[in-house]
């Protein structure tokens, strides 16, 4: 079976990574509204008949109007920064280093070759000082575009088997799926930090604004503090979970795509099982502890987890099984 449809699958990535991008914005604005909205409610009294005023409309939609410009700059300069710097924060959150010509001369034969088979420029070389199997592609343009790969996957595979990896790899670059991974970490990490600080200023607001040795007054201040802050966490709950299932627009097709276009680079679908085969037997890595950035790798680095938390993950994975994959190189 030969690998096709890669204008395609640029342009879906295409449409995906600007689709996060519009969206983003909208939950975030979408939240303040609603928090503005329920505010306003809890603070509303009665009219001259006894009966609720409900939410005042004018404070809301001119409270939002007033943090619009604050919000969507925050938040820009905020991703601009992330994007600029996706190279750094994948390197940090994994303990990747760049990988000398001198210290693997073998991994930069490969890749060189399979990018003039795939007539694409050479990529950054990273690798990961970990014994166990395991690899990745990241970058969002020609500058920042890198393969990432243990030193274990080095060690244990052979030549043939290491191509099929890399040339998977260097298939997620060419059809613009790390970028597309990169702007969904950039916006899960940033409505993760929002859920933290709602969290936190919660946990404040309980220790430190509703003791009962206060006034009642005061008292009734610090009840209707936590009463506000409980709404906010809430609401960045669901935020953070609008973008988890900003997950589903990552296909899991694209890991297939890749897998095809790393069979056909390597010019040997059985290789690329056959590393798959041991990758999933020891893809676990002690540095990688987010989530998002795990799904980066070829195998998800916490495959082998099992139980309720592994189900609940895989409603969300970005991974097809493993065995699906293995099943399908072997029918090419």
């Amino acid at each position: 079976m030969r690998y096709v449809g890669i204008y395609t699958q640029q342009v879906r990535n295409n449409t995906r990574s600007l689709l996060l991008l519009a969206l983003f914005p909208c939950i975030l604005i979408g939240m303040v509204w609603v928090f503005l909205a329920v505010i306003s409610y809890l603070s509303s009294g009665q009219d001259y008949d006894g009966n609720a005023v409900g939410v005042d409309w004018y404070f809301v939609n001119g409270n939002l109007l007033t943090l619009l410009p604050w919000i969507l700059g925050i938040v820009g300069i905020w991703f601009l920064i992330s994007y600029a710097f996706n190279t750094t924060m994948v390197r940090q959150a994994t303990g990747a280093r760049p990988l000398k010509r001198s210290e693997n001369p073998r991994v930069y034969n490969i890749v060189e070759n399979l990018c003039m088979t795939a007539n694409m420029d050479m990529p950054q070389i990273n690798v990961i000082d970990d014994p166990q199997l395991n690899a990745f592609a990241s970058g969002i343009d020609k500058g920042s575009y890198t393969v990432t790969v243990t030193t274990g996957l080095c060690q244990l595979l052979n030549d043939e088997e290491l191509a099929g990896v890399i040339g998977h790899e260097l298939t997620h670059i060419r059809n613009r799926d790390t970028r597309l991974l990169i702007i969904s970490i950039i916006f899960v990490g940033i409505m993760s930090t929002l859920m933290s600080l709602a969290i936190r200023l919660l946990w404040n607001t309980m220790l430190f604004g509703g003791g009962s040795q206060r006034s009642s007054r005061k008292g009734g201040n610090g009840v209707s503090m936590i009463v506000v802050m409980a709404i906010a966490v809430v609401l960045a709950i669901i935020g953070y979970v609008f973008t988890l299932l900003t997950r589903f627009a990552i296909s899991r097709k694209r890991e297939y795509m890749a897998d095809a276009g790393g069979a056909e680079l390597c010019g040997n679908p059985l290789a690329l099982a056959s590393a798959l085969r041991k990758i999933s037997g020891n893809p676990a890595l002690g540095e990688i502890n987010r989530e998002d950035v795990a799904q980066l790798f070829i195998i998800h680095p916490q495959a082998l987890t099992s139980g309720f938390s592994s189900w609940f993950s895989g409603l969300f994975s970005t991974h097809p099984s493993t065995e699906s994959r293995i099943k399908y190189l072997e029918q090419f």
